[in-house]
């Protein structure tokens, strides 16, 4: 990957990583995560896109920095989109990060036209304890190579920013967004997701407009690590796709 680039906005800085060239795409990880949970995705989209790979405030490259909620993540991502005048551009997220790219959809909708949301939060409710009580079990419902990077990568946010990211995910409703989405919108979510179980993702996919909804066998709750190689493919036969 090339060397990281930064975006400062309002006293947060904003990490990222583009390879490619062609119509952009964004990827936006989930909690406790980093750009890095894309790794096996990218090359495959770089292919006919530019693709960028963020790192959210307080994770990843973005360290070091005191996370932010659900709202002031899509509002930062927002500024960013049009600080590089990005148009025409997918948004892929993944669990918090599909979270976030809903609020974001809502915020700039004239620059995305495609939407994927991978094991997305946004109706999940609860408390944040039982959140934290369900990630080991969802760290080993799909490929168990990957827990050390998910470790590595907790451990670099910090229990701080966990917990406030996992609050403020819990707390934010995007129900009633959901039907008033205009985008293309693919929802994709393994079939042995115990974080965030599939029922969400079909209700999720069922309140909005023309979604698709795509189950993965034998995934977890992070389908584009767990099944790179489906999870690509479905990616890149949805963009393919004739309106």
């Amino acid at each position: 990957m090339p060397p990281a680039e930064s975006f400062h906005h309002q006293g947060k800085t904003l990490r990222y990583t583009r390879l490619g060239r062609g119509d952009p795409i964004l990827l936006i990880h989930g909690l406790s995560g980093s750009g890095q949970w894309w790794r096996s995705n990218i090359l495959a989209l770089a292919q006919k896109h530019e693709v960028f790979v963020v790192d959210l405030v307080g994770y990843g490259q973005s360290r070091r920095q005191k996370s932010v909620s659900v709202t002031e993540n899509a509002e930062l991502l927002a500024a960013w989109m049009e600080a590089l005048e990005l148009r025409q551009a997918t948004v892929i997220g993944h669990s918090l990060g599909g979270h976030v790219a809903t609020r974001l959809v809502s915020l700039v909708p004239e620059r995305i036209s495609h939407l994927v949301l991978v094991s997305a939060t946004g109706l999940l409710k609860g408390h944040i304890a039982r959140l934290a009580l369900k990630l080991p079990r969802a760290g080993v419902s799909g490929r168990i190579s990957f827990l050390p990077r998910i470790m590595l990568d907790s451990a670099r946010a910090g229990l701080p920013n966990l917990w406030r990211s996992g609050r403020s995910l819990l707390t934010d409703d995007v129900s009633e967004l959901l039907p008033l989405m205009q985008v293309r919108t693919l929802v994709v979510w393994g079939a042995r997701d115990n974080l965030v179980p599939p029922t969400l993702g079909q209700q999720l996919a069922g309140a909005i407009v023309g979604a698709q909804y795509r189950e993965i066998r034998g995934a977890g709750h992070v389908p584009m690590v767990d099944k790179p190689e489906e999870f690509n493919a479905l990616v890149l036969e949805f963009l393919e796709q004739v309106n």
